[in-house]
C-alpha cells in the first residue's frame, strides 16, 4: 500500500476527541469516561493474582521509536555494497565508529555513535500486512487477525508492552505510566485503518496510552486532552469536581461500590493530570533551550524525541514515538524510496535518536533507559519499476541501545540481498521478549485480564547475548 498513491484529507482519520468534547465528558459524564482511555490507572477490576518472574531487570524506563510504514533495510543499517545496483540502490555504505559495522550514507551521526548500539540484522516474520504486523511488533503476539489490513483494533488484542508496564509498573504521582505521541498509527489505504495492539487490549482501556497528538514542533503546542476548556481555570475546575462528587454521592445509591470507586479514581486522576503544574511543565517544550531543541531537529520527529525525553526525566517510564504521516512522507516507500528516504525520512529520524543517546548519556541514564528503533517490516531487496521498494517482513533490521545492552556490536545477519537471515534469525516475539528482560520482566511471566483469564505474557526468547 502506498500512502503516496492516495489522497489523504485532513479530516479522514479522527485520531482525537475534540478537547471541548473531551473535557466536558471527563467533568460531567462519569458514566461514558473518556479520558480515562487516555491515563494510566492504578486501579482495575482485574484480580491481583500476576506471575512476574524477572528478567535482567536494568531499564527503569523504555522509549520505543516506532517506524510506522516498514524502513528499508538495505537503505539503513544493513547495507550491500557488493549487491547488483538493481538491489543495491544509489546509497553507499559508510564506517562507523565501530570497526566492522556499516550503514547507510544517510546516517551521518547515528555512524558516530555506533558503539552505543545493538544493531539487530536478522529480524523477520511472515506478515506483509501493515496493520496486523504492527500488532505483532508492538505487543510480541500475532493479532486476532493475522496477515490482515482490515481488521482495526479490539478488547481481543494483545496489550501493548507500553499498557503491560503501566499495570506492572506504574508511575509514582500524577504523570501518566504510558505516553504515545504524535498520533495512533493509521494507514490511510487500510480497511481496517488503525494499527492494533497499541492500546489496553484485553488489560482494559485503563490501561490505553495518555496520546500527545498534534506537531509538537508548532508554537504555542500543548497536549489537547491536558487542555483545560477555554475561559476554565484550575479553581474553577476544582469547584466542578467538588459538585461532581456530590452527584457521585447520590450515584453511588444506585451503582456498585466497586464500580463507583473506580470511576471516583479515574476521576481524580483526570482532575489531578488537568491541575497539575509538575504535569504542565514535562510537557512544555519552551522549558528547553533553542540550540537544544534545534539540535533534536526542528521538525515533528525531533521535537517527539525532545519531549519523549522530557517524559522520562519527569518520570513518564514508557513513551512511544510512532513514526508520523504528514500526508506526504512515512516509511512505505512503494515509490521514490531514495528521494524520501535522503531528503525527508532519514535525516531527522538520524538526528533525533543521536540527540537523544547524547542526552541520556551525559546526565548517565543511558544504562537504565532502554531505546528501541523498529519497524513493522522491512522493504524488498529489489527496486521496483517506481524507484521504491515493496513489503518484505522476512527479514529487516532494528537498533536498540541502553537498559543493559551492549553497545557496538551486531546480532544476527542477513544473506547477500538481505532478503532473509542468514545467521541467528529472530522474530518479534524475540524483540518484545528482549525488552521485557530488559525491563524485568521474565520469559513466564502471567497476567490476567479483566475477565480473570490467565495470558502467558512473553511469546518468544529474550536475546540475552546482547546484554553486556
Amino acid at each position: 500500500m502506498n500512502p503516496a498513491r492516495s489522497s489523504i484529507a485532513e479530516n479522514a482519520v479522527p485520531l482525537v476527541i475534540p478537547r471541548r468534547t473531551l473535557l466536558q465528558a471527563s467533568l460531567f459524564s462519569p458514566a461514558t469516561w473518556s479520558i480515562a482511555s487516555a491515563l494510566r490507572a492504578n486501579e482495575s477490576r482485574a484480580p491481583e493474582r500476576t506471575v512476574i518472574p524477572g528478567g535482567f531487570g536494568q531499564a527503569k524506563r523504555c522509549l520505543l521509536f516506532f517506524m510506522w510504514g516498514g524502513p528499508s533495510q538495505i537503505d539503513t543499517f544493513d547495507p550491500k555494497p557488493n549487491a547488483p545496483d538493481s538491489i543495491r540502490g544509489p546509497f553507499q555504505s559508510i564506517s562507523t565508529n565501530v570497526s566492522g559495522i556499516n550503514f547507510s550514507e544517510n546516517f551521518q551521526l547515528l555512524a558516530q555513535r555506533a558503539d552505543k548500539l545493538a544493531v539487530l540484522r536478522s529480524l523477520g516474520h511472515d506478515d506483509p500486512a501493515h496493520l496486523s504486523s504492527g500488532h505483532t511488533v508492538l505487543t510480541g503476539h500475532l493479532p486476532p487477525s493475522n496477515k490482515s489490513d482490515a481488521a482495526p483494533p479490539s478488547n481481543r488484542d494483545t496489550p501493548h508492552i507500553g499498557s503491560v508496564m503501566s499495570r506492572l509498573k506504574p508511575s509514582q504521582g500524577v504523570l501518566p505510566s504510558f505516553v504515545t505521541m504524535p498520533w495512533l498509527a493509521y494507514h490511510p489505504a487500510a480497511p481496517g485503518g488503525q494499527a492494533p495492539g497499541q492500546h489496553g487490549g484485553w488489560l482494559g482501556h485503563q490501561y490505553d496510552p495518555l496520546l500527545a497528538a498534534g506537531d509538537p514542533n508548532t508554537p504555542g503546542w500543548k497536549v489537547p486532552s491536558l487542555s483545560l476548556i477555554e475561559g476554565t481555570s484550575p479553581d474553577r475546575l476544582m469547584r466542578r469536581q467538588d459538585l461532581l462528587a456530590s452527584i457521585d454521592t447520590q450515584r453511588r445509591l444506585a451503582d456498585s461500590a466497586t464500580q463507583s470507586g473506580i470511576m471516583s479514581a479515574r476521576q481524580q486522576q483526570a482532575f489531578g493530570l488537568l491541575t497539575s503544574s509538575h504535569v504542565r511543565q514535562a510537557f512544555d517544550l519552551d522549558q528547553e533551550t533553542p540550540e537544544t531543541r534545534d539540535r533534536y531537529g526542528r521538525n515533528i520527529h525531533g521535537q517527539c524525541a525532545l519531549l519523549a525525553r522530557r517524559l522520562l526525566d519527569h518520570g513518564v517510564p514508557f513513551v512511544s514515538v510512532n513514526w508520523h504521516n504528514d500526508g506526504q512522507n512515512f516509511w512505505d516507500t512503494h515509490g521514490d524510496n531514495f528521494n524520501r528516504l535522503k531528503n525527508h525520512l532519514i535525516p531527522p529520524a538520524d538526528r533525533a535518536l543521536s540527540a537523544v543517546l547524547d542526552d541520556l548519556t551525559q546526565a548517565g541514564q543511558l544504562e537504565d533507559t532502554l531505546i528501541v528503533w523498529v519497524g513493522e517490516f522491512g522493504r524488498a531487496p529489489m527496486i521496483n519499476a517506481s524507484a521504491g521498494r515493496e513489503h518484505h517482513p522476512f527479514c529487516y533490521s532494528a537498533l536498540m541501545a541502553g537498559g543493559g545492552i551492549k553497545g557496538g556490536q551486531v546480532y544476527g545477519s542477513s544473506d547477500s540481498r538481505a532478503a532473509y537471515p542468514a545467521e541467528n534469525p529472530i522474530t518479534p516475539h524475540d524483540l518484545v521478549a528482549t525488552m521485557y528482560h530488559a525491563l524485568g520482566v521474565g520469559p513466564d511471566a502471567v497476567l490476567h485480564d479483566i475477565q480473570n483469564r490467565p495470558h502467558q505474557l512473553v511469546a518468544g526468547q529474550p536475546i540475552r547475548s546482547l546484554f553486556g
